[in-house]
């Protein structure tokens, strides 16, 4: 019985760790939202807020059975209750708005590409993010490299340049970021089909990784979803064994 309000303060240490986790990053695709997209450090604050809470109503719940205070666990009955209907209705609304979703997404990431500048530090560490996730991913651009044309500096450059971090040169990579130089422009002048990067978007790659790992984002969150109710049935079972309540054994500071 216990173990089951012990698993909540677990799952309730993951959300709050997944919070922090989601600030805190700095390498990889995640960064690239939270330093661009308000929401994302919105719902950032949320997950922590909700494992905070979970992690809380954990230990009310054990109290409330080890002392057999009705009150408490009945506490525990609605916080829990509020917590997976939040769950429900946030996984609703990504799943009815995701394109929605997707519109800003490729909003935030061409705006990135057009403005990128190796020379403006302010921007530096959310380019470098950029730059790694063109690198691990393979790809170039958010729909493909064309995305690239548009940023000023390859245009004032006569697209005889290219995002270094885009390339499937080897020499390239270890430059890691910035813009690389064409070997052979023909007429001083090229296009995006004459640099050596990569042909896929980073979007096809997300949305792949999505789909390679749409299981295990599944089975997790079905797998939350199960203790949220088996934890809602444990207490209200113990509520209706409990006939009277002895506030004498509520621990006194």
């Amino acid at each position: 019985m216990y173990v089951l309000f012990l698993l909540f303060q677990i799952l309730g240490a993951v959300i709050l760790g997944f919070g922090i986790w989601i600030l805190a990053d700095k390498t990889s695709f995640i960064a690239v939202l939270q330093m661009s997209s308000p929401s994302l450090k919105t719902g950032a604050y949320i997950l922590i807020g909700v494992g905070a809470l979970t992690m809380l109503m954990g230990f009310l719940g054990c109290l409330g059975a080890v002392n057999e205070i009705r009150c408490l666990l009945g506490l525990y009955f609605t916080c829990l209750m509020i917590i997976l209907i939040t769950q429900v209705a946030a996984g609703l609304v990504i799943y009815f708005q995701k394109e929605t979703l997707k519109e800003e997404l490729s909003r935030i990431v061409k705006d990135l590409i057009e403005n990128y500048n190796p020379l403006n530090e302010d921007k530096k560490n959310l380019q470098e993010v950029w730059d790694y996730v063109q690198i691990q991913i393979t790809c170039c651009g958010w729909t493909g490299a064309k995305d690239w044309e548009y940023n000023e500096i390859i245009i004032n450059k006569s697209m005889t340049e290219y995002p270094c971090s885009c390339s499937n040169r080897t020499e390239d990579l270890e430059e890691g970021r910035g813009f690389c130089r064409l070997d052979d422009p023909v007429n001083g002048t090229a296009t995006y089909t004459d640099w050596p990067v990569h042909g896929q978007g980073c979007m096809d790659g997300v949305e792949q990784w999505l789909k390679d790992n749409l299981g295990v984002i599944l089975g997790v969150c079905t797998g939350v979803a199960v203790i949220e109710l088996l934890g809602m049935i444990l207490s209200i079972s113990l509520c209706k064994n409990i006939h009277s309540e002895d506030y004498t054994k509520v621990p006194k500071s």
